[in-house]
Protein backbone atom coordinates (compact mmCIF):
# COMPACT_ATOMS: atom_id res chain seq x y z
CA UNK A 1 0.00 0.00 0.00
CA UNK A 2 1.27 3.49 -0.87
CA UNK A 3 0.34 6.04 1.77
CA UNK A 4 -1.53 9.07 0.51
CA UNK A 5 -1.14 12.65 1.71
CA UNK A 6 -4.34 12.36 3.70
CA UNK A 7 -3.10 9.13 5.26
CA UNK A 8 0.15 10.78 6.24
CA UNK A 9 -1.77 13.63 7.82
CA UNK A 10 -3.38 11.22 10.24
CA UNK A 11 -0.05 9.57 11.04
CA UNK A 12 -0.80 6.29 9.28
CA UNK A 13 2.07 3.83 8.83
CA UNK A 14 4.18 4.56 5.76
CA UNK A 15 4.86 2.04 3.05
CA UNK A 16 7.95 0.14 4.27
CA UNK A 17 9.78 0.28 0.95
CA UNK A 18 9.17 4.01 0.51
CA UNK A 19 10.27 4.74 4.06
CA UNK A 20 13.48 2.75 3.62
CA UNK A 21 14.24 4.57 0.36
CA UNK A 22 13.68 7.89 2.13
CA UNK A 23 15.99 6.82 4.98
CA UNK A 24 18.74 6.01 2.49
CA UNK A 25 18.31 9.36 0.73
CA UNK A 26 18.54 11.28 4.01
CA UNK A 27 21.63 9.40 5.13
CA UNK A 28 23.42 9.92 1.82
CA UNK A 29 22.45 13.60 1.54
CA UNK A 30 22.82 14.77 5.14
CA UNK A 31 24.37 11.93 7.11
CA UNK A 32 21.29 11.68 9.33
CA UNK A 33 20.72 8.15 10.59
CA UNK A 34 16.93 8.07 10.76
CA UNK A 35 15.65 5.36 13.07
CA UNK A 36 13.32 2.65 11.80
CA UNK A 37 10.56 3.91 14.11
CA UNK A 38 10.45 7.47 12.74
CA UNK A 39 7.60 7.08 10.26
CA UNK A 40 5.40 9.57 12.09
CA UNK A 41 8.21 12.16 12.18
CA UNK A 42 8.70 11.82 8.42
CA UNK A 43 4.97 12.00 7.74
CA UNK A 44 4.61 15.14 9.86
CA UNK A 45 7.58 17.02 8.45
CA UNK A 46 7.12 16.37 4.73
CA UNK A 47 3.33 16.63 4.52
CA UNK A 48 3.51 20.33 3.57
CA UNK A 49 6.07 19.56 0.85
CA UNK A 50 3.86 16.87 -0.67
CA UNK A 51 0.96 19.30 -0.83
CA UNK A 52 3.03 22.19 -2.25
CA UNK A 53 4.59 20.02 -4.97
CA UNK A 54 1.36 18.07 -5.65
CA UNK A 55 2.97 14.74 -4.82
CA UNK A 56 0.63 11.97 -3.75
CA UNK A 57 2.92 9.76 -1.67
CA UNK A 58 6.30 9.32 -0.05
CA UNK A 59 7.52 7.00 -2.81
CA UNK A 60 6.61 9.63 -5.41
CA UNK A 61 8.65 12.17 -3.43
CA UNK A 62 11.65 9.83 -3.29
CA UNK A 63 11.46 9.23 -7.04
CA UNK A 64 11.19 12.96 -7.75
CA UNK A 65 14.09 14.12 -5.57
CA UNK A 66 16.41 11.71 -7.41
CA UNK A 67 15.98 13.77 -10.58
CA UNK A 68 18.98 16.08 -11.22
CA UNK A 69 16.66 19.02 -11.91
CA UNK A 70 15.09 18.86 -8.42
CA UNK A 71 17.82 20.55 -6.37
CA UNK A 72 15.36 22.96 -4.78
CA UNK A 73 13.06 20.14 -3.72
CA UNK A 74 15.97 18.14 -2.34
CA UNK A 75 17.03 21.11 -0.22
CA UNK A 76 13.49 21.66 1.05
CA UNK A 77 13.29 18.04 2.15
CA UNK A 78 16.65 18.29 3.93
CA UNK A 79 15.56 21.54 5.59
CA UNK A 80 12.33 19.92 6.77
CA UNK A 81 14.10 16.90 8.24
CA UNK A 82 16.96 18.76 9.91
CA UNK A 83 16.36 19.04 13.63
CA UNK A 84 16.34 22.71 14.61
CA UNK A 85 15.63 22.45 18.33
CA UNK A 86 17.74 25.13 20.00
CA UNK A 87 17.66 27.86 22.60
CA UNK A 88 19.87 30.49 24.20
CA UNK A 89 22.82 29.48 26.43
CA UNK A 90 21.84 25.81 26.21
CA UNK A 91 23.06 23.81 29.25
CA UNK A 92 24.75 27.06 30.42
CA UNK A 93 28.05 25.43 31.54
CA UNK A 94 29.84 25.81 28.16
CA UNK A 95 29.16 29.54 28.28
CA UNK A 96 30.10 29.86 31.95
CA UNK A 97 33.38 28.03 31.29
CA UNK A 98 34.05 30.15 28.23
CA UNK A 99 33.61 33.33 30.25
CA UNK A 100 35.26 32.27 33.52
CA UNK A 101 38.21 30.28 32.18
CA UNK A 102 38.85 30.21 28.43
CA UNK A 103 38.54 33.92 27.69
CA UNK A 104 40.70 35.03 30.66
CA UNK A 105 43.35 32.45 29.67
CA UNK A 106 43.34 33.70 26.10
CA UNK A 107 43.57 37.35 27.11
CA UNK A 108 46.47 36.56 29.45
CA UNK A 109 48.45 34.50 26.95
CA UNK A 110 47.46 36.02 23.61
CA UNK A 111 46.14 39.55 24.26
CA UNK A 112 46.76 40.59 20.67
CA UNK A 113 45.86 37.27 19.07
CA UNK A 114 42.79 36.55 16.99
CA UNK A 115 40.50 33.89 18.43
CA UNK A 116 38.45 31.80 16.01
CA UNK A 117 35.36 29.94 17.20
CA UNK A 118 33.29 27.51 15.16
CA UNK A 119 29.60 27.02 15.92
CA UNK A 120 28.72 23.97 13.82
CA UNK A 121 25.08 23.05 13.19
CA UNK A 122 24.17 26.53 14.43
CA UNK A 123 20.48 26.17 13.51
CA UNK A 124 18.57 29.47 13.86
CA UNK A 125 21.53 31.25 15.42
CA UNK A 126 20.99 31.09 19.17
CA UNK A 127 24.32 29.38 19.81
CA UNK A 128 26.66 31.75 17.90
CA UNK A 129 24.80 34.81 19.18
CA UNK A 130 25.06 33.44 22.75
CA UNK A 131 28.82 33.04 22.27
CA UNK A 132 29.10 36.60 20.97
CA UNK A 133 27.11 37.90 23.95
CA UNK A 134 29.59 36.16 26.28
CA UNK A 135 32.46 37.91 24.47
CA UNK A 136 30.67 41.24 24.91
CA UNK A 137 30.08 40.61 28.61
CA UNK A 138 33.73 39.67 29.09
CA UNK A 139 34.75 43.01 27.63
CA UNK A 140 32.38 44.95 29.91
CA UNK A 141 33.61 43.10 33.00
CA UNK A 142 37.22 43.83 32.08
CA UNK A 143 36.99 47.59 31.61
CA UNK A 144 36.56 47.49 27.86
CA UNK A 145 39.38 45.06 27.09
CA UNK A 146 38.26 43.25 23.98
CA UNK A 147 39.29 39.93 22.49
CA UNK A 148 39.64 40.01 18.73
CA UNK A 149 37.34 37.10 17.87
CA UNK A 150 35.61 35.68 14.82
CA UNK A 151 32.72 33.24 15.15
CA UNK A 152 32.09 31.05 12.11
CA UNK A 153 28.53 29.67 12.26
CA UNK A 154 27.56 26.86 9.89
CA UNK A 155 24.51 24.74 9.14
CA UNK A 156 23.27 22.43 6.42
CA UNK A 157 19.79 23.95 6.14
CA UNK A 158 19.67 27.00 3.89
CA UNK A 159 16.26 27.98 5.25
CA UNK A 160 17.33 27.95 8.89
CA UNK A 161 20.58 29.70 7.95
CA UNK A 162 18.59 32.57 6.43
CA UNK A 163 16.67 32.87 9.68
CA UNK A 164 19.92 32.96 11.66
CA UNK A 165 21.37 35.66 9.41
CA UNK A 166 18.31 37.84 9.90
CA UNK A 167 19.06 37.91 13.66
CA UNK A 168 15.36 38.51 14.35
CA UNK A 169 13.41 36.61 17.00
CA UNK A 170 9.86 36.60 18.32
CA UNK A 171 8.58 36.39 21.88
CA UNK A 172 8.62 32.60 21.98
CA UNK A 173 12.22 32.44 20.73
CA UNK A 174 13.65 34.98 23.17
CA UNK A 175 11.82 33.39 26.08
CA UNK A 176 13.82 30.17 25.73
CA UNK A 177 16.95 30.66 27.83
CA UNK A 178 17.41 34.41 27.44
CA UNK A 179 17.18 36.56 30.57
CA UNK A 180 15.39 39.90 30.51
CA UNK A 181 18.71 41.62 31.25
CA UNK A 182 20.49 40.01 28.32
CA UNK A 183 17.53 40.78 26.08
CA UNK A 184 17.65 44.42 27.09
CA UNK A 185 21.44 44.74 26.71
CA UNK A 186 21.95 42.88 23.43
CA UNK A 187 18.75 43.28 21.40
CA UNK A 188 16.64 46.09 19.98
CA UNK A 189 12.89 45.79 19.71
CA UNK A 190 11.98 46.37 16.07
CA UNK A 191 8.24 45.91 16.47
CA UNK A 192 5.84 44.62 19.08
CA UNK A 193 6.95 41.18 20.29
CA UNK A 194 9.92 41.07 17.88
CA UNK A 195 13.60 41.77 18.53
CA UNK A 196 16.82 41.99 16.51
CA UNK A 197 20.34 41.24 17.74
CA UNK A 198 22.35 44.46 18.02
CA UNK A 199 24.95 45.07 15.27
CA UNK A 200 27.90 44.81 17.65
CA UNK A 201 26.91 41.28 18.64
CA UNK A 202 26.19 40.21 15.07
CA UNK A 203 29.37 41.71 13.59
CA UNK A 204 31.60 38.98 15.07
CA UNK A 205 29.72 36.22 13.24
CA UNK A 206 30.18 34.88 9.72
CA UNK A 207 27.50 32.46 8.50
CA UNK A 208 28.37 29.75 5.99
CA UNK A 209 26.54 26.77 4.55
CA UNK A 210 28.27 23.55 5.59
CA UNK A 211 27.37 19.89 5.47
CA UNK A 212 29.28 18.11 8.24
CA UNK A 213 29.81 15.22 5.82
CA UNK A 214 31.85 17.48 3.52
CA UNK A 215 35.38 18.90 3.77
CA UNK A 216 36.13 21.59 6.38
CA UNK A 217 39.32 22.81 4.68
CA UNK A 218 37.83 26.13 3.56
CA UNK A 219 36.73 26.98 7.10
CA UNK A 220 40.28 27.41 8.36
CA UNK A 221 41.52 26.59 11.85
CA UNK A 222 39.86 27.15 15.20
CA UNK A 223 40.68 27.68 18.86
CA UNK A 224 37.24 26.66 20.13
CA UNK A 225 34.61 24.45 18.49
CA UNK A 226 30.99 24.03 19.54
CA UNK A 227 29.55 20.84 18.00
CA UNK A 228 26.64 20.27 20.33
CA UNK A 229 23.56 18.06 20.09
CA UNK A 230 24.09 17.07 16.45
CA UNK A 231 26.36 14.00 16.52
CA UNK A 232 23.56 11.94 18.07
CA UNK A 233 21.79 11.97 14.68
CA UNK A 234 24.68 10.31 12.82
CA UNK A 235 25.81 6.72 12.54
CA UNK A 236 28.71 5.67 14.74
CA UNK A 237 31.10 5.53 11.79
CA UNK A 238 30.17 8.99 10.50
CA UNK A 239 30.31 10.43 14.02
CA UNK A 240 33.92 9.26 14.43
CA UNK A 241 34.84 10.61 11.01
CA UNK A 242 33.37 14.02 11.89
CA UNK A 243 35.16 14.20 15.25
CA UNK A 244 38.51 13.32 13.66
CA UNK A 245 38.07 15.95 10.96
CA UNK A 246 36.99 18.55 13.52
CA UNK A 247 40.16 17.76 15.47
CA UNK A 248 42.16 18.42 12.29
CA UNK A 249 40.72 21.95 12.14
CA UNK A 250 41.69 22.75 15.73
CA UNK A 251 44.83 24.50 16.86
CA UNK A 252 46.82 22.51 19.43
CA UNK A 253 45.29 23.06 22.86
CA UNK A 254 41.96 24.14 21.35
CA UNK A 255 38.71 23.26 23.09
CA UNK A 256 35.76 21.20 21.83
CA UNK A 257 32.29 21.37 23.38
CA UNK A 258 29.89 18.50 22.71
CA UNK A 259 26.29 18.08 23.81
CA UNK A 260 25.67 16.86 27.35
CA UNK A 261 24.58 13.43 26.06
CA UNK A 262 27.41 13.07 23.53
CA UNK A 263 30.86 11.52 23.89
CA UNK A 264 34.04 11.11 21.82
CA UNK A 265 34.02 7.33 21.65
CA UNK A 266 37.16 5.93 20.04
CA UNK A 267 38.31 9.46 19.14
CA UNK A 268 38.95 10.18 22.84
CA UNK A 269 42.67 9.57 22.24
CA UNK A 270 42.81 12.84 20.30
CA UNK A 271 41.73 14.93 23.31
CA UNK A 272 42.23 15.45 27.03
CA UNK A 273 39.03 15.63 29.06
CA UNK A 274 38.65 18.74 31.22
CA UNK A 275 35.96 18.81 33.92
CA UNK A 276 33.97 22.05 34.07
CA UNK A 277 31.91 21.07 37.14
CA UNK A 278 29.31 20.45 35.83
CA UNK A 279 29.97 19.16 32.37
CA UNK A 280 33.16 18.48 30.45
CA UNK A 281 35.11 20.06 27.61
CA UNK A 282 37.72 18.36 25.43
CA UNK A 283 41.18 19.82 24.87
CA UNK A 284 42.83 18.93 21.56
CA UNK A 285 46.19 17.18 21.79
Amino acid sequence: MVTSVSGMESGAALDAGAFEAFRIFLQEAAGIDLGSNKQYLVATRIRRILIDYKLGSLIELVQTIKQPSQRELRQKVIDAMTTNETFWFRDIYPYDYLQSTLLPEWFKNKPNGRMRIWSSACSSGQEPYSISIILEEFSKRNFGKRINAEIVATDLSTEIMAQAKSAEYDRLSVSRGLSSERLRENFEEIEKEKWRVKPGIKSRITFRSQNLKDSYVMLGRFDIVFCRNVLIYFSGELKQDIIKRIHATMNPGGYLFLGSSESLGESAKLFDMVHCSPGVVYRAK
